[in-house]
């Protein structure tokens, strides 16, 4: 599948020779169009309309990652071997390939969109650094899709109920959490998830309220639970050779482009939020998604305490260990630049 990719991305490029000398094409790589609202009304338009949107006589070639055949963990692969130009980085899964990603993302860390943005102006720095270091890329901008939720199948009246239960995770920061609490962790791409909850093959799934809303996941699970466990930091990079083609002029434009769409979306992401918050569970208004009629699972000073206490008793911990083995002395860093923020410094 990558290589029939490749070859359709080559073709293009040929295509694009001769005819369109003076204009310059890259390819970018997408969300998925399964996660919903941001990709379909924010991240496509802004590619589909490049030139006019940041005033530079270059075409995007825009895909979406679920209709190419590549997997999330493969993204930064394929902005290094410049398959791609820009790619819109999915960090929980990019983190695979470089843990130190995820450092600003970790189960307990980002409870609300005021924290996620103090971590993510602090770490983003150190982020485009790795890139550079690892994948030959220049970060270009991060948003989140918000705060990841519980939905369960079967009947919960608090996080300690997930006990025993198979659990939909996406990373291995919520993975070590969830088993701490005596759940099952279960590692289930986004687009797969909703099958598996309908199956039986999980019994509890966690994601955007948003995105879940948009993927159908109220209509195969009952319970909902508004408890925020990351953030889901998304964003963009762009192939650093890719980059130094553009002049001074060429490459500002370009990054004040990005800036623009990053804040769009950060707003956007809270709005969206907040009203999947009410969507779900059958309240008005309910104007971005579907409305459902799930029940809602009250939030406690319990369950808070529990994802706050994480950071230190099992995320950092743990993603430290992994990230220590690539990156020797990346724990003390992210104390350095994290740890005054939750007191871990």
């Amino acid at each position: 599948m990558k290589r029939e990719v490749l070859a359709a991305v080559t073709v293009l490029g040929l295509a694009s020779g001769p005819a369109l000398a003076e204009q310059m094409t890259i390819n970018v790589l997408g969300q998925p169009l399964a996660t919903g609202m941001i990709q379909k009304n924010m991240e496509q338009p802004f590619f589909e309309n490049f030139a006019q949107r940041t005033g530079l006589d270059i075409k995007a070639n825009y895909k979406a990652i679920d209709v190419t055949g590549i997997k999330s963990e493969e993204t930064l692969r394929v902005l290094k071997n410049g398959l791609f130009d820009i790619v819109s980085i999915r960090t929980a899964q990019a983190a695979r390939d470089e843990p130190f990603l995820l450092g600003q993302d970790l189960v307990g860390l980002n409870p609300d969109y005021k924290m996620a943005r103090r971590v993510y102006e602090r770490y983003k720095v150190y982020f485009d650094e790795r890139l550079r270091e690892r994948f030959n890329a220049k970060l270009l901008g991060l948003w989140p899709f918000g705060p990841q939720v519980l939905f369960c199948k079967p009947e919960i009246k608090g996080l300690k109920d997930i006990k025993g239960k198979k659990v939909r995770v996406y990373d291995q920061s919520l993975a070590q959490f969830v088993g701490s609490l005596g759940a099952i962790p279960v590692a289930i791409g986004f687009s797969e998830a909703q099958q598996a909850l309908a199956r039986g093959v999980v019994e509890c799934a966690i994601t955007g309220a948003s995105s879940a809303n948009s993927a159908g996941w109220p209509e195969v699970s009952e319970y909902f639970m508004p408890i925020g466990f990351q953030v889901g930091f998304n964003g963009y990079a762009i192939n650093l050779d890719t980059w130094n083609k553009l002049d001074p002029d060429q490459q500002n434009k370009l990054q004040s482009a990005i800036n623009g769409l990053n804040a769009d979306i950060w707003a956007y992401s809270e709005e969206l939020f907040e009203d999947a918050l009410r969507c779900n569970v059958g309240k008005e208004p309910c104007t971005t998604v579907t409305k459902y009629n799930m029940k809602n699972v009250p939030v406690t000073d319990a369950d808070l305490k529990l994802v706050s206490e994480a950071v230190g008793k099992t995320s950092f911990p743990t993603w430290s260990k992994v990230c220590e083995q690539s990156l020797p002395g990346c724990g003390e860093k992210w104390k350095q630049i994290l740890g005054p923020l939750v007191g871990l410094d």
